[in-house]
């Protein structure tokens, strides 16, 4: 890369089954544009990834080796989340649940030779320390599902270690209901969308290290 301020990767995904409207896919490239005015410093991408098994791992590790992130935020939805969900780990499994192509996922492991279990490398208790000051829903989780959440976050995490520096890397669900139009999620939201933004930005403050104020 020729662009030598250190890099923060924002990851949404897009729609799945039962999911057609995913608040990801709309809540990463705002959560960007503010992140650039807030931290210049820092050059901020963004992917919103397919929810398919096979690209959307592939396509973390790839983003992870090409740019070597400072840090690495993956947002995607829950249907059990009513606000912040901060996952502290990821593993090594995959659930057999069709992606949204329709196929299944190739192997019951994520990597054949890699542990049962990786821990997020971002700070998830600072994180939610700093959710509840600001009375924002956050709660942590040691169980990312056995979908493409679990799977972008261990290959995330995997990729990490293989590039040789650090990278601080970790999974956030919202709520599925977060900014829907359509469709019905069994746990309302208790997080708006201005919420979503600021506390995003506080996420990513925290595991910079830095003091943040909306």
């Amino acid at each position: 890369m020729s662009n030598r301020r250190p890099i923060i990767l924002l990851t949404g995904f897009g729609p799945f089954p039962g999911v057609p409207e995913n608040a990801t896919a709309a809540l990463v490239p705002q959560v960007a544009r503010a992140a650039r005015k807030r931290w210049p410093g820092f050059h901020v991408e963004t992917a919103i990834l397919p929810t398919e098994w096979r690209a959307a791992p592939d396509t973390v590790v790839d983003l992870i080796t090409e740019l070597k992130p400072a840090v690495a935020l993956h947002f995607g939805v829950s249907s059990s989340a009513s606000g912040f969900t901060i996952e502290s780990r990821g593993e090594n499994r995959a659930r057999p649940i069709c992606d949204a192509a329709g196929l299944l996922p190739p192997s019951e492991r994520l990597s054949p030779d890699g542990p049962d279990v990786l821990a997020a490398s971002f700070p998830a208790r600072r994180i939610v320390e700093r959710l509840r000051s600001r009375a924002l829903p956050v709660s942590v989780s040691r169980d990312a599902g056995g979908y493409l959440c679990n799977a972008v976050l261990y290959r995330s995490l995997e990729g990490a270690r293989r590039v040789g520096r650090p990278i601080k890397c970790g999974f956030v669900h919202v709520p599925t209901a977060l900014g829907c139009k359509t469709g019905s999620s069994p746990v309302p939201a208790r997080l708006g969308w201005e919420q979503a933004i600021s506390g995003s930005l506080e996420i990513i403050a925290a595991t910079l290290g830095r003091p943040f104020s909306a």
